[in-house]
């Protein structure tokens, strides 16, 4: 059967799977081996050419998710950003890039490109005619984020790929946050996908590994750069990764309900300021998200009206864990300005809405009412305590 025939959890579940030939398991065997034979074989493998079994049969599932022809696994997000970007970017070359991104993206661009004479600029805004006005003779490459981290703001990604290829540069797009369970930009004419897979597609937090998926040709490009670098993962943990990804479109569309809900609540109550989630009707870009995505996601991000302290808050919260990453089973909540944004200055911070109060919220699979009620009594008991 075709694999745009299957359905969702078909593919989670069987392609990228390896069949033990020899035992008949029902799950994939793990190769641990660092040395194969070379003599009469047709793939000569090596981990970090990124061609061992259980590497190149992991890259199968995560390309049929993603709508490409090819896939790559590294050993973190960065790893598989900033592979992908020296893959395609050169001394003199230049890079548009969206202002509301991911802060270590941002960081890397900022402390690294300038060492290889790559020259970057970074939007004003994430609307379309944001990138055309940032894009000189020299651009090579566009990348975006959407929904943006930690913001969930969400750009045209058809109406950047259409500007791009009328001008013949190369789309990138960091498809973390949505997972490719809700949103799958190679639809709509992105080149390059890249993804944290620490987040949704490991979904269980025990799991560092990055990926990207693209075209046969684009995937070679960046294959050629990465295998001088190294930064392969090992066979251990993309074995876990495959057998983690086997019940990803579940766990995401569970999140991604009680993330509607959450939000939903959030945003009707008093000493909630701001709810950022695109499945509610007053976000800016709801419709847009709506045309471009299969689902909202399982991440929101809100701001507590002023006088609640947010650290004091989130270390009132008994179920909801205080934790430095996102997209596992369980939920998590953080501040942006104190982890994934650290790096940024107050003003590059205030930049781009990055408050104090901005508490970013990954909605696990936990009973809904039991989340409600952790968020609640953690608001009373700050103002309480405040308050004294």
């Amino acid at each position: 059967m075709s694999k745009k025939k299957l359905g969702l959890n078909t593919i989670c579940t069987h392609i990228g799977e390896i069949k033990d030939e020899q035992f008949k398991g029902a799950i994939s065997p793990i190769y641990l081996s660092t040395s194969y034979e070379f003599d009469d074989v047709d793939v000569k493998r090596y981990p970090r050419y990124f061609n061992t079994p259980n590497q190149e049969f992991l890259a199968k599932k995560i390309a049929a998710l993603e709508h490409t022809e090819a896939a790559m696994i590294f050993g973190s997000g960065m790893a598989a950003i900033s592979h992908m970007f020296l893959a395609f970017l050169q001394k003199g070359d230049h890079i548009v890039v969206q202002n509301t991104l991911y802060g270590g993206t941002s960081n890397f661009i900022r402390e690294e490109f300038h060492k290889y004479g790559i020259e970057y600029t970074f939007t004003n805004g994430y609307a379309v005619s944001d990138f055309e006005a940032a894009i000189q003779s020299n651009t090579k490459l566009i990348h975006i984020e959407t929904p943006s981290n930690p913001l969930l703001t969400i750009t045209d990604i058809k109406g950047v790929a259409d500007l791009a290829k009328s001008k013949g540069i190369v789309t990138s797009i960091d498809n973390t946050f949505a997972s490719p369970v809700n949103q799958n930009p190679l639809d709509f004419g992105i080149d390059i996908v890249m993804h944290s897979a620490t987040k949704y597609l490991g979904g269980h937090s025990d799991i560092l590994a990055g990926a990207v998926a693209s075209t046969q040709e684009h995937i070679d490009r960046i294959w050629n750069v990465s295998k001088n670098l190294g930064g392969s993962l090992s066979d251990m943990t993309v074995w876990m990764l495959e057998r983690s990804m086997k019940t990803l479109a579940l766990r995401v569309k569970a999140q991604n309900k009680n993330a509607g809900k959450l939000a939903k609540f959030l945003n009707k109550h008093d000493d909630v300021s701001n709810v950022y989630y695109p499945g509610l009707k007053s976000h800016p870009q709801h419709e847009l998200a709506k045309a471009q995505m299969h689902g909202f996601g399982g991440m929101l991000s809100f701001e507590l009206a002023e006088g609640i302290d947010a650290m004091a808050f989130m270390k009132q919260l008994n179920l909801i864990k205080p934790s430095m990453s996102l997209a596992g089973v369980e939920s998590t909540m953080l501040l942006p300005s104190e982890t994934s944004h650290f790096l940024l200055t107050q003003e590059e911070r205030d930049a781009v809405g990055i408050s104090n109060q901005l508490i970013r919220f990954s909605v696990g699979i936990e009973t809904f009412r039991d989340l409600k009620t952790d968020i609640a009594q953690a608001i009373i008991n700050t103002k309480t305590t405040s308050f004294a």
